[in-house]
């Protein structure tokens, strides 16, 4: 897949700020995503979009992670559950295709394509996740992003 740019409004979220070993991420992710949307069905809200996670360190003994969804208009928080915001302005995306073990090869290219681009990423890494645990590995899609300047 091709390394795409686009200008992308910021988006409001809900989501659990949390630091897991990546052999822990799969209960880490099914326990906020659940989290997350009792709290939504308890306000009578939906998500806006497919769930994401961010990424804000590589440290695969110790990531600090948000996980969430973007929601259609700003709302409370409670407890773990924050809100906050998927940032707007110039982003650099990549869809990785296939199983989350080999989303390496992804980043590789989506980090590439921006420096061929002349671009520097200007935040965090963000995952976004189309489709679910149902899903056959080889089928499953990731949209990979990073904000760049």
């Amino acid at each position: 897949m091709e390394v795409t740019f686009e200008d992308r409004t910021a988006q409001p979220t809900l989501s659990i700020r949390t630091r897991a070993a990546v052999q822990d991420m799969p209960g880490v992710f099914g326990d906020a995503f659940e989290a997350v949307m009792q709290y939504l069905g308890q306000m009578g809200e939906q998500p806006a979009a497919m769930p994401y996670a961010v990424y804000r360190n590589m440290d695969m003994q110790d990531l600090d992670l948000e996980i969430g969804f973007p929601v259609a208009r700003p709302l409370p928080g409670e407890g773990r559950i924050q809100p906050g915001e998927i940032p707007g302005g110039r982003w650099a995306t990549v869809m990785h295709v296939g199983p989350y073990d080999q989303i390496g090869a992804s980043w590789g290219r989506l980090t590439a394509g921006i420096a061929a681009a002349g671009m520097t990423i200007a935040g965090p890494a963000y995952e976004f996740y189309f489709d679910g645990p149902e899903t056959p590995p080889e089928k499953i899609r990731t949209l990979l992003g990073h904000p760049v300047a």
